[in-house]
């Protein structure tokens, strides 16, 4: 979705509601949630049960999470020192 607005000397700006590095933010932090949400006994039962379906996308970030470990922490600081330092 774009949008344009005019500037003080009557340019047009155009920008986007959903940036790329915003979408890879939450994807991050929805794994790195399902994952920590698999580890808690009650809300491991209650949430991530499903395989299959809609409510199946939590327990498949949740494998994601736990499986690839190591690669989403890494994406998690270069994403971290992205947003701080670069944009």
């Amino acid at each position: 979705m774009t949008y344009k607005t005019a500037d003080n000397d009557g340019s047009v700006l155009l920008f986007t509601v959903y940036s790329f590095d915003g979408i890879l933010v939450f994807g991050l932090l929805f794994i790195c949630t399902c994952a920590y949400l698999k580890k808690v006994p009650r809300l491991n039962s209650w949430l991530l049960s499903e395989k299959k379906g809609v409510w199946g996308v939590f327990y498949k970030a949740a494998i994601i999470g736990t499986r690839l470990h190591i690669a989403v922490a890494a994406s998690c600081l270069i994403m971290a020192f992205y947003i701080i330092f670069l944009k």
